[in-house]
């Protein structure tokens, strides 16, 4: 609110006057109490019919513009990927992780289900086809652009609620509309939307609850007063829970109630300290208590749904795993013994197994190689034995890892020697000086299995047990190991190395598991482990057990909201379609979304208002910076209403403007030209408040206040030039036909990178464009009888449309070893049954005309268009650190198995979403 001017002469409280409702104060009459000078009554509710009927047609002509063609695509589009790929995951109940709250991915399940979407498409590729597997995927888009629509009036409201005029509402209304950019996002499967309809719901609740505090004590604790303020905290969790965006719009109206609550404390007339007590006890309740609630209860519905394992429960610790079905175990004795088969977890990379299998190191030792695995395996089965072996009642040393199964059980204590047998393999854990196959560090030792089935082991197998006191659960814990609840680290007797594994994962060798090393440097949490699993004979039913501890709603909540946050914020790799902050406001660069058959959706705003918005805020930081100025040397310039209602009303719209933009440049992570919308909206209601000051409440020599058809003239000559750049920009935003010279027309910047080259010449030539969904892939060619063994390394059958001239394709496939070598045909054949050839990288595939002459293939439908700026280098997927989860392996594409050196780097003019399709968005 406005802070208020304090009268020139002393008043009696009983001589303040009660404003009934709906009058308005009169703006030469300075209040004795906290009510702003010069604020009406905006009710909303009390809107003529006129301003209903306008803001019905508004609303109509938003539905069209939203709902043209919202069937096209019929593809897979940017981050569908993802958030459609997440209603798949609802409706089969398997979890996943994303950096967003859930609420609009629930939104977005539930008009699937409704449409009677089953889960069984998953959104996997930009491109994949909707119409054939038969997925609701217009019932589901439908959903962001009703929002959307509902973004429209929620404007109009929002700038009558501020005191606007009805032409500026519509101004504000009809900018909304032919956004561009906000078109594109409410048309696609995608959080944008519903992210800035609650913005916009929060900010029309904020804006006519501040309507009604501003009026002074005669409105405070009226219901229309609690009406809007438990409805700005219905907003502002409803924000919250799309994405964490909608924490700074927490913060514009935590400002903004901090200023309320400044005010009336300073009102020592009609504000006893109880009474503001009660101002900030309804405050709390309803911007605090509210949104809080909303938003972890949406989480229980979150916790409902995904109840079965997914791809995404890697990022969870074991005690959150194991609420998942399938992911429970039973109980297990608790006491760990000499003789016990165990399996081990890793501590820090939340439920990594220590894991061998019948494969060798290609380096080093070239011993059996140990790993870390996620899964639940036979070969993640160890039996501890002690240093030396079990003394028999005849006095003679017992023989065989079976020896401590018949003898009093001895639990391992604090600083036991043990070695670790692999069950499966009879080989036991061994460490040496020798480097790691991928952390060739000095500080780090190779860890492999080493021996045979009768072998007694030598030094190098022997491991000291120290329980980490700190990190144990229980006394008894602490002392001597048990299930679950000690956490140790195994120090390697000879070395002193301690067992260690990280986020770093083994090449194609070692199937990409996690590298277990012995590190004699390691940080401590990559060098706890624990024991899941515990048997032995003489452990019978009568034994203590233990399980893991349920963590329950709260601390399933807590423990991914630490997940989300440490996620987001590890996404830092570029991306091609990203930008940063200071290139938002002048519109400098957009997203390709998707390319096929010669059309092309590219995210790219409406010029005119992107950079009008920018003019507004622009002229208020400076007329704020002037009246500083002016005030500092003695002018009166608040004295005015108008002056005092401009420079609190719009400032208001430029703090939500800067809350949702300036915190951008604290972030390394990806950022999108789409992160700016939010700002944008207040933006866009800061431009309609400045041109209602200046038309409509301004007068003197600049004010044209006294002739309203200048105004109006106005209001529709802006809405018109808005309207030409939105039509000349609309087939990038709706994918429609377009062509070459049209796009080449409209291209203000080199910056602004749709390729015009992806456009026929003329539009007569979409008629012959066959729709790639229809297109048949071409037989691939059979492979040799005697190559049908193996997979070949190299081997690819594009789909694209193939030129009439063109009678087949020649495929051609090689296999090379491990170090990129060509090998013939005589050396695969002695290679038959000895080594196992796997799938690798695409190459070239040739199109033959009828006389054997090589053709070129028209590649320009199905794909995306090129890129006519220079390509970024391809980057490793991020990964969260030390989250458990199985990557792809990051080795340099030279070093890759059957990779050819004329290979082309990825073409970063495709659209790819924009987490990579990873689970965890990024």
């Amino acid at each position: 609110m406005a802070p208020k001017t304090p009268s020139n002469s002393p008043t009696d409280e009983k001589s303040v006057p009660k404003i009934p409702n709906g009058a308005v104060r009169p703006a030469k009459g300075k209040p004795t109490d906290y009510t702003s000078h010069g604020v009406t009554d905006n009710d909303i509710f009390k809107l003529p019919t006129s301003d209903f009927q306008l803001l019905g047609l508004l609303t109509i002509v938003a539905a069209v513009v939203r709902l043209f063609r919202i069937y096209q695509p019929s593809s897979v589009v940017f981050d569908e990927v993802h958030f459609g790929g997440f209603a798949s995951k609802y409706i089969k109940g398997r979890f996943f992780m994303d950096v967003h709250p859930p609420l609009a991915k629930l939104l977005l399940t539930l008009a699937g289900w409704l449409a009677g979407f089953d889960g069984d498409f998953d959104f996997k590729d930009i491109g994949k086809d909707y119409l054939e597997p038969g997925v609701p995927y217009v019932a589901m888009r439908l959903l962001p652009a009703i929002m959307g629509v509902m973004t429209v009036p929620m404007m109009f409201l929002t700038l009558k609620a501020s005191g606007c005029r009805t032409m500026t509402a519509a101004l504000g209304s009809g900018m909304i509309i032919f956004e561009n950019g906000l078109l594109t996002q409410s048309r696609l499967i995608l959080l944008d939307s519903p992210l800035i309809a609650f913005t916009a719901f929060t900010a029309l609740s904020w804006t006519c609850f501040t309507n009604q505090h501003e009026q002074g004590p005669s409105k405070a604790f009226e219901p229309s007063w609690w009406f809007w303020l438990a409805a700005t905290g219905l907003g502002l969790g409803a924000t919250v829970s799309v994405k964490w965006v909608g924490l700074f719009t927490i913060a514009w109206v935590g400002s903004l109630t901090i200023v309320q609550l400044w005010v009336l404390l300073g009102d020592n007339r009609n504000v006893t300290v109880r009474l503001w007590f009660k101002h900030f006890l309804a405050r709390f309740f309803c911007l605090i208590v509210i949104p809080v609630t909303f938003y972890v209860g949406l989480f229980g519905i979150h916790f409902l749904c995904l109840v079965n394992p997914g791809e995404g429960d890697g990022f969870m610790s074991s005690e959150f795993q194991a609420t998942l079905n399938s992911k429970a175990m039973q109980d297990v004795p608790v006491d760990v013994i000499m003789g016990s088969r165990v399996s081990i977890r890793h501590h820090n990379t939340h439920g990594g197994y220590l894991h061998s299998h019948n494969s060798m190191y290609p380096t080093g030792s070239k011993q059996q190689q140990i790993t870390l695995y996620p899964h639940k395996d036979e070969n993640n089965a160890w039996l501890l034995e002690n240093q030396t072996q079990p003394i028999g009642l005849d006095g003679e040393e017992m023989k065989g890892i079976r020896a401590w199964d018949d003898i009093e059980p001895v639990k391992i204590a604090d600083g036991s020697i043990l070695r670790l047998y692999h069950v499966v393999t009879d080989r036991r854990l061994h460490s040496h000086d020798v480097r790691p196959p991928v952390s060739e560090a000095d500080w780090q030792n190779e860890v492999s299995a080493y021996g045979y089935e009768g072998f007694e082991g030598d030094a190098n197998d022997l491991f000291r047990v120290e329980i980490v006191k700190s990190m144990s659960d229980g006394e008894l814990a602490k002392t001597h190991v048990r299930t679950i609840e000690t956490k140790f680290k195994l120090v390697h007797i000879m070395t002193g190395c301690s067992l260690f594994s990280h986020k770093v994962k083994l090449p194609d060798w070692g199937f990409e598991q996690q590298e277990v090393t012995c590190a004699k440097q390691g940080t401590l949490p990559n060098s706890i482990w624990y024991v899941e699993q515990n048997e032995h004979p003489k452990l019978g039913a009568d034994a203590e057990k233990v399980n893991y501890k349920n963590p329950g709603f709260l601390g399933k909540f807590w423990e991914l909201q630490k997940v989300m946050w440490t996620t987001n914020a590890g996404l830092v790799e570029s991306h091609a379609w990203d930008s940063r902050p200071p290139s938002w406001p002048i519109l400098r660069r957009g997203i390709n979304f998707w390319g096929k058959d010669q059309r092309q959706i590219y995210l790219l705003g409406n010029p005119i208002i992107w950079w009008s918005s920018t003019a507004a805020v622009g002229i208020y930081v400076v007329f704020k910076g002037l009246s500083v100025l002016r005030w500092q040397r003695g002018f009166n310039d608040y004295d005015s209403v108008n002056f005092k209602r401009f420079d609190y009303e719009i400032g208001t719209s430029v703090l939500g403007w800067a809350f949702h933009y300036f915190p951008f440049y604290l972030m390394q992570r990806q950022l999108f030209l789409h992160h700016y919308f939010p700002a944008l909206y207040f933006a866009i209601i800061a431009m309609c408040q400045v041109y209602d000051f200046t038309a409509n409440r301004f007068g003197g020599a600049f004010g044209v206040r006294d002739t309203p058809a200048i105004g109006r003239t106005g209001v529709v000559a802006f809405l018109a030039i808005s309207i030409v750049a939105f039509t000349l920009y609309a087939p990038l935003a709706y994918g429609n036909p377009w062509t070459q010279q049209a796009c080449q027309s409209v291209k203000l910047f080199d910056t602004w990178d749709f390729d015009c080259n992806t456009f026929p010449t003329d539009l007569d030539q979409y008629a012959k464009v066959q729709p790639s969904s229809n297109i048949q892939p071409t037989q691939a060619p059979e492979v040799p009888a005697d190559q049908q063994k193996q997979t070949p390394a190299e081997h690819v059958t594009p789909q694209a449309v193939v030129d009439e001239a063109a009678i087949q394709r020649e495929e051609k496939i090689e296999y090379r070893d491990q170090d990129g070598n060509l090998l013939n045909e005589e050396q695969v054949a002695a290679l038959d049954g000895k080594v196992s050839f796997q799938t690798r990288y695409e190459t070239r595939t040739k199109m033959i005309d009828g006389e054997g002459n090589e053709i070129e293939e028209d590649n320009s439908a199905g794909t995306a268009p090129p890129h006519p700026a220079d390509r970024e280098p391809e980057t490793a997927a991020d990964v969260p650190e030390d989250d458990g989860r199985e990557y792809p392996a990051t080795a340099s594409p030279e070093d890759d198995l059957g990779k050819e050196k004329s290979m082309k780097k990825r073409d970063d003019s495709k659209p790819r979403p924009a987490s990579e399709k990873k689970d965890a968005t990024r």
